[in-house]
């Protein structure tokens, strides 16, 4: 059965709200959950965006769910650093962590002075981490000198299973990279097309028998007015191409971009309805792609009244659709 969570948008809420979101959405029936983990939001209007690294052990210790994040150990993080965070969380919490590396975003980076490389160079460096970090996880003793360079490091804490270590992917070229070296691999919800191709691209470049994960937007309130204007507000400058959301550096960057965004340009990157039925069968098509988990962002402000909604009116259909 697919296995249905709840994003939590560290860009948008400060982490005590958070905490007490996922919280409310164990109880109202979210089987798992992830979280972003950003150094800086994508818009000032979004306003947040805390340490993810302190908040998943909080997280994970004040309820029962399993939880990832979707990182990029190749600018601000040392690979070694990163793959000692997810040993820790996972001796703590054995089976309910795992980690996606993805190849980054000039947001979370411009501050460290450091040059932003392009997407080949990028992706380059994530596989190379990706090594590094599954030696240090094995027990090895690592010197390495690459892009990355490490001199006799070992974690001495480890724990009894290495985490999951997925893949971050959008496009069928990143997934069909993502199939050679990782053990799953997550997306975003894209036009039914491009994701379906995507989808394709894995399956076909080496995973077809590995999982797949997906993080779906959508914007619900009570009337489909209200949705449009919350997805517009928080989420209207995240819509466009990767290769542009990648390489705008500032929060400045992002709302100039959007400038031109009307709110007829978010649907199909953003399931918008006050109808939860709605919402049902766009998770159903989810399902039907073959996700074994899907991770629901709701991208508006009205993190309460979302998780009390689809916790009454839209978990129940989708389970008993699995059930049937």
């Amino acid at each position: 059965m697919t296995t249905f969570g709840y994003h939590a948008s560290h860009e948008q809420f400060r982490p005590s709200e958070l905490l007490a979101y996922v919280s409310a959405a164990e109880e109202a029936g979210f089987q798992a959950g992830m979280c972003s983990d950003h150094f800086a939001p994508w818009t000032h209007k979004q306003g947040e965006s805390g340490f993810s690294w302190s908040w998943l052990g909080a997280a994970l210790q004040a309820t029962g769910l399993s939880f990832g994040t979707v990182t990029t150990p190749v600018g601000r993080y040392h690979p070694a650093i990163v793959a000692q965070a997810c040993a820790t969380l996972a001796e703590m919490f054995p089976g309910r962590f795992w980690v996606a590396l993805g190849s980054g975003l000039a947001v979370n980076e411009y501050f460290t002075g450091q040059r932003f490389p392009l997407g080949a160079e990028r992706r380059a460096r994530v596989e190379e981490a990706a090594t590094l970090m599954r030696r240090l996880w094995a027990g090895e003793t690592v010197s390495h000198d690459g892009t990355f360079r490490a001199d006799e490091a070992v974690l001495y804490t480890l724990p009894p299973d290495a985490p999951l270590l997925v893949g971050a992917a959008i496009s069928p070229a990143s997934a069909a990279w993502v199939a050679t070296w990782a053990d799953a691999m997550i997306t975003i919800a894209q036009p039914d097309e491009a994701m379906r191709a995507t989808l394709d691209a894995f399956r076909d470049g080496g995973g077809r028998h590995k999982p797949v994960f997906l993080q779906a937007q959508h914007a619900y309130a009570p009337t489909h007015e209200e949705a449009l204007e919350a997805a517009y507000d928080q989420w209207g400058a995240n819509i466009f191409d990767s290769k542009v959301l990648a390489n705008l550096p500032t929060p400045t960057d992002f709302e100039a971009a959007a400038a031109f965004v009307t709110k007829g340009d978010l649907h199909g990157h953003i399931r918008i309805s006050s109808d939860l039925s709605q919402h049902t069968a766009w998770l159903q098509s989810y399902v039907e792609l073959g996700f074994e988990r899907i991770y629901i962002h709701n991208v508006g402000r009205n993190q309460r009244a979302f998780i009390d909604a689809f916790g009454q009116g839209v978990l129940p259909q989708l389970t008993r659709h699995a059930a049937a």
